[in-house]
């Protein structure tokens, strides 16, 4: 089942016996199990109907106990399993999913990719019984995509180059990056539905004007002057802009403009699918595509290389992370 799909029914209050809840993105799981312990349940019931247990804590008997209770003075009891990840013999729970207790909302929080191949898997695929979801990591090219619905959802809007800003700045830890977008929803003036970067800056931290994705502006276009401007910057605050996430940034940008160069087909449409960018970011990579030619862009690439391994000490013993940083900016440039 999807996200959307498990949501719909629990909050009509469809509950199921059994939430195989799996996978390396823990965001939904944790949506799902704590929207199951905060509703289920009415208050007064919780303190007897309400278990909560841990993998690494626990045995897979001591599971199987607790699902079969029957509930007291109420219509369910919820049994929640964190990091089952961490549960040894966790193939044994197949025996109490072949015959569930109606009366039990048996919640299995699993953060990691799990053993399909395991008997109790084949049970949940074709049990009625079981809602089961796999929270895939979403790849960095749909973060921004991402933060954009999630604020569409609620009602709020947010420019395309702010959205790419918290992608570049958060990554794509789900949990951090609703954290901080509920945040800017918070702080919004009254009346006021859209995010811009100026909220940003002032809400997250982020400066608008020096940020990887303007110094990604800035190379596209051979702006040498605000390249080094913020560079410069980037080397008096070294806490708020690593150079690791700064060379990842940049690598993965001009790989995209070789990526273009390499393109027969280079219409809108098939350069935004190629790249993996919103189609309003294409007319960026054509202009920067026509500054690089593709032998530069490979000798660009090598360049980052080369001092992703010097900021690791790797044929540096002296040079600051900032004066690595300037060096690289000017191969790039000139």
């Amino acid at each position: 089942m999807t996200f959307d799909q498990i949501m719909s029914e629990l909050k009509k209050r469809q509950f199921r016996p059994i939430y195989f809840l799996m996978g390396e993105e823990p965001y939904y799981i944790d949506v799902i199990s704590d929207y199951i312990a905060e509703n289920a349940l009415a208050e007064q019931d919780k303190a007897f109907n309400q278990v909560v247990m841990y993998g690494k804590d626990t045995q897979v008997g001591r599971v199987f106990d607790a699902a079969s209770r029957f509930p007291m003075m109420s219509q369910y009891q919820v049994v929640i399993l964190k990091e089952a990840q961490n549960l040894k013999e966790i193939d044994k729970l197949q025996y109490y999913m072949e015959k569930p207790l109606k009366s039990t909302i048996l919640v299995i929080c699993y953060k990691d990719k799990p053993d399909k191949r395991l008997k109790l898997f084949k049970i949940l695929d074709k049990s009625k019984d079981a809602a089961v979801l796999e929270s895939k990591k979403l790849y960095d090219n749909q973060i921004s995509t991402w933060i954009t619905g999630y604020l569409i959802e609620r009602g709020y809007g947010i420019a395309p180059a702010a959205a790419e800003l918290l992608k570049d700045y958060l990554g794509a830890e789900l949990s951090k990056v609703v954290n901080e977008l509920n945040k800017l929803i918070i702080t919004l003036p009254v009346n006021e539905k859209k995010i811009t970067l100026e909220h940003i800056e002032m809400n997250v931290g982020i400066s608008k004007d020096y940020n990887v994705f303007e110094l990604q502006k800035a190379l596209g276009d051979k702006d040498v002057l605000k390249a080094n401007r913020i560079i410069h910057y980037f080397a008096r605050n070294p806490n708020s802009n690593p150079i690791v996430i700064t060379i990842s940034t940049l690598c993965s940008y001009f790989m995209k403009i070789l990526t273009y160069h390499y393109l027969s087909d280079k219409t809108q449409a098939a350069v935004a699918s190629a790249l993996k960018v919103p189609p309003f970011f294409v007319k960026d990579y054509e202009a920067a595509a026509r500054k690089y030619p593709a032998q530069k862009v490979v000798q660009i690439i090598s360049v980052m290389r080369e001092y992703d391994l010097k900021s690791k000490g790797v044929g540096n013993t002296s040079s600051s992370h900032g004066d690595l940083m300037r060096e690289m900016i000017f191969k790039i440039l000139h």
